[in-house]
């Protein structure tokens, strides 16, 4: 049986599931899905890639071949999907929570062991307004010397015929075929450019860009609203997500790039952060609703 923690206020409801690694299990306003909901047997797996959202903690999408070097040393990384060691540890473990009233605080105390090497603290702070939802990301190294380190979140949304994805970037990450791992990186292609709007299905993508200013926006208006990403600086990257043939997609505000730990001496932007013991990294991400 799966505790869901649910903040009301105003029409708007978030459901959250901490024991399913620390996930978003929904939400709405007025009854209107503003993310995914959860998939039908999310609660009897406990998959938290079946809910709305999920936290990437302590690195987001993939590294390649499993494995990074950090001060000297190589660093293994277990199978998390399909092969890959991808998305961090939170969404893997149990998370302890908070409530007050609108408001909630999930946390995680993760010790040094096979899902992640360096020992720290991670929370997910959420406040709910009828027409926003906040997220406040921490992450603190608690282990006993400096440690790489990212986060992010990767929530999904509904899509439909008339939903348009709307983001600028001044780059992106071209994947391998057989790993999607990073092999380089140019400006964006026409086809991928979302500057001026794009219908979401015109194109695939399963992509990292960088220098999108911290700001998207999906639009629905046969639903008569539109939902607007806004984030901190340290979230300079935005994965993208476009399945073929699926009802949904994925923005995904994120620190580093895709494989950012085996970047660290060769990219200037990878986005992965080195945290000194004790330490912290503390940013905001805001998803807002406007009616159309």
């Amino acid at each position: 049986m799966h505790t869901l923690l649910t903040l009301e206020v105003d029409g708007a409801r978030l459901l959250l599931a901490p024991d399913i690694g620390g996930a978003i299990a929904g939400w709405t306003r007025d009854g209107t899905p503003l993310m995914r909901p959860m998939l039908p047997d999310a609660l009897t797996v406990r998959e938290a890639r079946s809910l709305s959202s999920y936290p990437l903690f302590p690195y987001s999408n993939r590294v390649a071949g499993r494995r990074f070097r950090f001060a000297g040393r190589t660093h293994e990384l277990p199978d998390l999907m399909n092969g890959h060691a991808i998305h961090g540890a939170g969404w893997q473990v149990p998370w302890a929570a908070i409530q007050d009233g609108p408001t909630a605080t999930i946390m995680l105390d993760h010790p040094a062991g096979p899902l992640w090497p360096f020992a720290f603290h991670a929370e997910q702070r959420f406040v709910l307004t009828r027409d926003a939802l906040q997220c406040e990301l921490l992450i603190e190294n608690r282990h006993d010397h400096a440690a790489p380190f990212g986060f992010g979140l990767h929530p999904y949304f509904p899509r439909g015929a008339d939903t348009t994805l709307t983001f600028s970037a001044s780059h992106v990450w071209h994947n391998g075929a057989a790993d999607m791992i990073p092999t380089h990186r140019s400006i964006v292609p026409p086809a991928w450019d979302h500057a001026g709007g794009v219908p979401v299905g015109r194109v695939t993508l399963d992509h990292c860009f960088g220098g999108w200013g911290g700001r998207a926006r999906l639009s629905y208006p046969d639903r008569h609203y539109a939902l607007d990403i806004t984030a901190d600086p340290v979230f300079a990257h935005l994965v993208v997500y476009i399945p073929e043939g699926q009802d949904y997609l994925a923005v995904e505000p994120v620190s580093n790039m895709n494989d950012g730990l085996n970047r660290l001496d060769i990219e200037s932007d990878h986005g992965v952060f080195v945290l000194a013991p004790g330490e912290q990294k503390i940013a905001d991400m805001r998803f807002s609703v406007t009616d159309l």
